[in-house]
Order: C-alpha cells, then structure tokens, then sequence
C-alpha cells in the first residue's frame, strides 16, 4: 500500500508518516519511481504509534514497546539429543525471557509514571 492509502486507513497525515519513518518508529520499501510501499499490517502499527505518543509516550518510549512487541517469543521446550545441549538452550531462552521481563517492567513504570491510576487496577490511586 502506498503512504496515501496507508494515512487515509490509519486516519493519519502522510507528513505523520514520514514523521514516523524519520524516527525509527516505521519502515516502507521503495518502488522503483521512489514511491513508498507499505505492509498491510502497517495500518496497526500506525495506529499504536500514534496512541502511544498521544499518550505522551516519548518516542524512545514507543520504540522500546515496539521492538518488544516485533520479537519473537522463543518456544519454551525443544527436544535436544544430549542433555548438556539442552540446558545451553534452556539457559540462553531464560535470559532472553528475563530480558523481555526487564524491559516490560520498565514499560511498566513508564506507563505507572503517565498515568498513576494503573497503579492500582481497584482505581484506589486515583482518589489519593
């Protein structure tokens, strides 16, 4: 899709994507004549970005929650011939979950930090 229709379906402004793309936050292939192209799921992507910094997401904030959300997560069990090849797998998945935890954690506070009344999900925060 081209960044026309990619701004008409998002509800957004092209200089908003360019924006965007600028910042790191979204990518688009170019065709031959330099126009830009989009995936279709970009529409979703466009949509989060601008939530996100409506909420007064800084952009680095958004691009920490993005690349959360764009990696993969590992399968948590696979078969492995020998056992010591197994726990070097088992071992390197759980630091790769621990640093996805580190990094929702940190989204956490950031969101905790915006917007205190999520900080208690009774919404007792928001009377004190």
């Amino acid at each position: 899709m081209l960044i026309g229709e990619l701004a008409a379906e998002a509800g957004t402004t092209t200089r908003a994507l360019r924006y965007y793309e600028e910042q790191g936050l979204l990518e688009s292939d170019r065709t031959p004549a330099g126009y830009r192209l989009y995936e279709p799921g970009a529409v979703r992507r466009v949509r989060n970005i601008r939530e996100l910094l409506s909420c007064g997401f800084t952009v680095e904030d958004v691009k920490s929650f993005l690349a959360y959300l764009d990696a993969d997560l590992p399968e948590v069990f696979s078969y492995s011939p020998l056992c010591a090849d197994g726990f070097g797998v088992g071992a390197q998945r759980v630091a790769e979950l621990e640093d996805r935890i580190a990094i929702l954690a940190q989204l956490r506070d950031t969101l905790v930090h915006r917007m205190p009344w999520l900080a208690a999900p009774d919404g007792s925060a928001a009377e004190k």
